[in-house]
């Protein structure tokens, strides 16, 4: 069962209004995820909904320290956010677990690229 869709307000709704209706389900798939967490710093939201270090780059870039709520960004904020994720090919898809699984990726149980010691003499 899917949740009900919240409407965005404020600064958040004021960025989506400039975007082409074509983008508009990929902001709102991003703002949701920013906003589901509302007492947690930006930083760690980021960290969950963005690939790699894109979330800390784009605080630096905007000038914002990681413990910015989302609440406190502005529409021009949102609108380098949305930016920042769809270069980074990546907008959080609904129902998707946030962040990493924390588990190797290849099928052996090392990480890719990795290898066993060999047990020479064994």
């Amino acid at each position: 069962m899917s949740r009900p869709h919240r409407t965005l307000d404020g600064a958040p709704a004021t960025a989506r209004a400039a975007l082409p209706e074509t983008e508009a389900a990929a902001f709102d798939r991003l703002a949701h995820a920013v906003l589901a967490r509302p007492g947690a710093a930006l930083g760690a939201t980021l960290r969950a909904v963005l690939p790699g270090p894109a979330g800390a780059r784009w605080l630096r870039s905007a000038g914002l320290p990681p413990t910015t709520r989302a609440a406190d960004l502005t529409a021009e904020q949102w609108r380098s956010l949305y930016r920042c994720c769809a270069e980074a090919g990546r907008a959080p898809v609904p129902g998707a677990p946030a962040g990493r699984s924390g588990r190797p990726t290849s099928a052996h149980g090392h990480a890719s690229g990795a290898h066993a010691i060999p047990r020479w003499g064994q």
